[in-house]
């Protein structure tokens, strides 16, 4: 089996376990943006001042908590079509051999010139994340504030292709390549414990104020698999960089955010990660005498692979606003993120989203929610979203990339997809 396929289905099982959220949102928030929403519970965990707002007192409620998720899955890919054909016919001429130089070399050609096209683009990504059953837990005394706690389980996944050059063998009669996929996993086990109360109240609105400490348990590993290398399973490769060689370390972040909050608007403006807490990387093995090995030190070397990673949680400042009818019924809702950070497998992220929404009063008419979201640096990937709350409590959103590719069939596939489904108490 092609090590590509390898990569990728091992790739995809880790994620299913657990993904990063830090840097992608999760539920009904993917769709509707940092701005608190009242009427959606996965809006409080955002902005730390948030959880005041989404506890409605008014009918002598004091808790609100999730119940099932959500569960979120998502899949990009690099912007190449036809990608696992190519990387399967430079396979196939690193694996023939040829009868002169002369025919080498023009399947050494053939090689540079896939490599050239693909080398930087190439690469398979998959997220995962989950609420543990109940979580959140927000509880909003009658004259103070909003304690809230949650708990997630969560990762990322990506292999990529690190190209080298080709080279004919001494023989002249087969390639050589340093030519690796390289392949990076993180999980994170957070709980979060959060504070927000009214900080001043006027005829015209209210001022919140709220902070939140993230205490993180993340697990990087990585490993680099040689394309010219037939003694190295990836799929093994892959297995023992997640489950035996993987590094573990622990920190907290530290959140502030406000809010300003009207009969009809809202405005609000969050700093995540204030103190950059900084986790331990995982080492590339470049000692263990393999071909994959001798081939990761090369590119150490050439500077395409740092020998050691550490994943430090960047600070970054988001700025929401919201418009919305005297019910909380219909709501415009946009943020942006003022600032790019990396996720613990060096991708830029910095959102601008907008949505628009519908939750009504009754149980039988389903919520509504349509949006855009954009990633303003990195991939600079754009999503149309949708999201529906079925009998106020069953949220369920889906989001697909406006950016395409071709399959080998010559059928164009979204580059990214993003899924999530969760169950909730209702406002």
């Amino acid at each position: 089996m092609k090590k590509l396929v390898l990569v990728s289905t091992s790739l995809f099982s880790t994620a299913l376990f657990a993904a990063m959220p830090v840097n992608q949102p999760t539920g009904s928030s993917f769709t509707l943006s940092n701005a608190p929403n009242q009427r959606a519970l996965s809006t409080a965990f955002a902005n730390p001042a948030a959880p005041f707002i989404v506890v409605n007192q008014e009918v002598d409620d004091s808790f609100r908590f999730g119940i099932l998720g959500p569960l979120s899955i998502g899949v990009e890919m690099g912007d190449v079509s036809d990608l696992g054909d190519q990387v399967e016919e430079v396979e196939d001429l690193l694996d023939a051999t040829y009868t002169d130089f002369n025919e080498a070399n023009s399947a050494l050609n053939r090689a540079n010139e896939i490599l050239d096209g693909i080398g930087d683009t190439a690469y398979i990504k998959t997220t995962a994340s989950m609420q543990i059953p109940f979580m959140p837990v927000i509880y909003k005394t009658k004259n103070s504030g909003a304690f809230m706690i949650d708990a997630s389980l969560s990762g990322v996944a990506k292999g990529s292709l690190l190209a080298g050059d080709v080279k004919v063998n001494s023989t002249n009669d087969g390639l050589t390549t340093k030519s690796s996929f390289y392949a990076q996993t993180a999980t994170d086990l957070q709980i979060g414990f959060g504070y927000s109360q009214s900080m001043w109240e006027h005829e015209k609105g209210m001022l919140i104020g709220g902070v939140k400490a993230n205490l993180h348990d993340i697990s990087m590993g990585r490993a680099s698999v040689s394309l010219s290398d037939d003694d190295v399973d990836a799929g093994d490769a892959i297995s023992d960089s997640i489950s035996d060689d993987a590094v573990s370390s622990t920190g907290v972040g530290l959140d502030l955010g406000v809010l300003w909050v009207s009969n009809n608007y809202q405005a609000g403006l969050t700093i995540a990660n204030i103190n950059e807490p900084e986790f331990d990387g995982a080492i590339i093995d470049q000692t263990c005498g393999t071909q994959s090995c001798n081939d990761a030190s090369s590119l150490v070397s050439a500077g395409k692979l740092d020998a050691s990673d550490k994943y430090v949680m960047e600070m970054q400042s988001t700025v929401d606003f919201a418009i919305s009818t005297k019910g909380k019924q219909f709501t415009i809702g946009m943020s942006y993120d003022t600032n790019a950070v990396q996720d613990a497998v060096g991708d830029e992220y910095q959102w601008a989203t907008t949505s628009l929404s519908y939750y009504g009063d009754s149980h039988f008419l389903p919520g509504i929610r349509v949006g855009m979201r954009q990633n303003m640096a990195g991939t600079e990937l754009s999503y149309a979203t949708f999201g529906l709350t079925i009998l106020k409590r069953l949220n369920i959103d889906l989001a697909v990339a406006l950016d395409t590719v071709e399959d080998e069939e010559g059928d164009e596939l979204p580059r990214s997809g993003y899924f999530s489904i969760g169950y909730d108490t209702a406002f």
